[in-house]
């Protein structure tokens, strides 16, 4: 599955398979080469298997698994502190600002499949800007 530097490599991790056929359409026509799964530990077991290798996670928050979109953020964010993160939700948006990882975004349900590409796009501009500063 991997096609390159070129592309930036991105973990859709959302548990609706007509959201995540959509959203992986969206982030791919962008230039996004994206990895994805519908479980939270799975998407930890991907972060394990790749560290280093992903440039962002665009995960759901409630997903069919114990494990949340919290916990996969903080895992990947363990496994770089680097990696984008932006959060999608239809109810918990508001647990945020005590859950989400700090320098992440998030998206409320419903949104176009166009913000979630800008969200992301931002995220990684933020993090190059921060990496270039250090």
């Amino acid at each position: 599955m991997t096609m390159g530097d070129s592309f930036p490599q991105v973990l859709l991790v959302e548990d609706e398979l007509l959201i995540r056929d959509l959203l992986q359409g969206a982030l791919e026509d962008a230039g996004f080469e994206v990895a994805y799964t519908d479980a939270g530990d799975a998407a930890i077991g991907v972060l394990q298997r790749r560290p280093g290798e992903l440039a962002g996670v665009v995960t759901d928050i409630n997903l069919s698994s114990r494990t949340t979109g919290w916990d996969v953020a903080r895992a990947a964010r363990r496994a770089d502190p680097r990696v984008a993160v932006v959060y999608m939700s239809g109810a918990s948006a508001h647990e945020w600002a005590t859950e989400g990882v700090p320098g992440s975004a998030i998206l409320t349900k419903p949104f176009a499949p166009a913000q979630l590409v800008v969200a992301l796009a931002t995220q990684l501009n933020n993090v190059g800007s921060s990496a270039g500063e250090a």
